[in-house]
């Protein structure tokens, strides 16, 4: 699924190299999928929910984006973590962490806003016990500090507190990767599961419930990007073998057949086994095994077969590639709509036209913000060459030497 710039995948090995700065594109594609995945499940009642990747395995688009921004993590965190500098990739992460916060409040609040309008503009007040929204309302003097410390979150606004926890953890992982990647895939699956087993988690101040994606279950997940990107950049490469590839297309198989025959009275087998539920069950909150083996499996099957990496390797101006370049944008503008589609919605009785054709309008939007935001980056781009042009252009006139001005001219 991922790999440093130079990746060239070819028949029996998946070999990978740092040497170029050309950015991977395959990254931003999934990533600009799996975020119209997100934004079309979080408008639930539309037709284009039932085909999402959902509906056709154990895991779904949230697995995925955790996975490619371990992955993302690893390329842009892990050369830079090295003694000396460790303190100032930490600080990094923390302050990425405080604008996933930040980022997050900003979608909780236009929630509320817009549930509330909806509620009260259309006179629609069964909005107001809609995802979690009433338990904030009924007591705002808990409510309001609850949802600012995080023990309280809007539904379907959950992924950015769970992802700004696991950025809190890159300096710890990239730590224990330092020491050995086993150490580190170690610790991080111990972790993943004693918190299955005996239901570790961050709880909810106005419920009684957890967060809904538990971060020390789905660090493991983030975990194993980072390793794995690590691995590769160091010059390692991800194992080729039939039999690897076999058993990964089994699996997807057996997934795909599992949830598409609704066959989840079969689970009541597998709990019969004794056990836990992190191991047999296909729980969310906690990654259950087969929803983290479902992901996995599709990773390798997507790294190892070339026809799959020629398809994800975009050009840099490809829809998909610019809609993934700037995923942190388009999620909140994404959640922002959802939450717009979902009450559009309500008061539309799940009219089946008005669902799909938000949909597309949605998806279209976010388009659109992607190539406005890349036109604002593009210009800066320009704008920061004029700047400094001139005063490298000056060096040669003032030192002489072409050497020197080769060597300022590349920078």
């Amino acid at each position: 699924m991922a790999s440093t710039p130079t990746e060239a995948i070819v028949a029996g090995r998946s070999s990978l190299s740092a040497a170029a700065p050309t950015r991977d594109t395959r990254l931003d594609v999934l990533r600009g999928v799996a975020l119209i995945m997100i934004f079309i499940n979080h408008v639930p009642g539309q037709i284009f929910e039932y085909a999402t990747t959902k509906n056709f395995g154990f895991s779904d688009a949230a697995e995925a984006f955790v996975l490619i921004s371990g992955i993302a993590v690893g390329l842009a965190y892990g050369s830079g973590f090295r003694p000396g500098n460790r303190l100032k990739m930490a600080i990094k992460a923390i302050k990425r962490a405080f604008t996933l916060y930040l980022a997050h409040m900003i979608t909780t609040f236009m929630t509320l806003a817009l549930f509330i309008s909806g509620a009260w503009l259309f006179h629609r007040p069964g909005l107001l016990v809609e995802i979690n929204i009433l338990a904030v309302l009924m007591n705002l003097k808990e409510g309001i500090p609850a949802l600012l410390l995080l023990g309280h979150q809007i539904g379907y606004n959950n992924i950015l507190p769970m992802y700004g926890a696991l950025m809190l953890m890159v300096p710890v992982i990239l730590l224990l990767n330092a020491r050995s990647p086993l150490l580190a895939l170690g610790v991080s699956g111990t972790v993943w599961l004693l918190a299955g087993i005996y239901q570790v988690a961050p709880h909810n101040m106005l419920i009684e419930s957890y967060w809904f994606l538990n971060p020390l279950s789905w660090q493991f997940l983030f975990t194993i990007g980072i390793v794995s990107m690590l691995h590769i950049k160091r010059g390692g490469t991800i194992p080729r073998h039939p039999l690897l590839l076999a058993a990964a297309a089994a699996y997807v198989a057996l997934s795909f057949i599992w949830v598409t025959g609704h066959l989840w009275a079969l689970g009541n087998s597998l709990a019969a086994l004794g056990l836990p539920t992190v191991i047999t069950g296909f729980d969310k909150t906690f990654l259950s095994l087969p929803r983290l083996l479902h992901v996995l499996a599709l990773t390798y099957l997507v790294i190892s077969i070339p026809a799959f990496s020629r398809i994800l390797r975009r050009p840099a101006h490809h829809p998909l590639t610019i809609l993934g370049r700037h995923s942190l944008n388009i999620f909140v503008a994404g959640t922002i709509l959802a939450m717009i589609g979902q009450v559009v919605l309500y008061i539309t009785n799940k009219d089946p036209l008005v669902g799909p054709l938000f949909v597309i309008a949605g998806v279209a939007t976010q388009f659109a913000y992607a190539y406005y935001l890349e036109r604002k980056r593009q210009q800066g781009k320009v704008k920061t060459k004029l700047v400094t042009k001139p005063a490298t252009m000056a060096i040669p006139v003032r030192i002489g030497t072409a050497n020197t001005y080769r060597r300022n001219d590349r920078k």
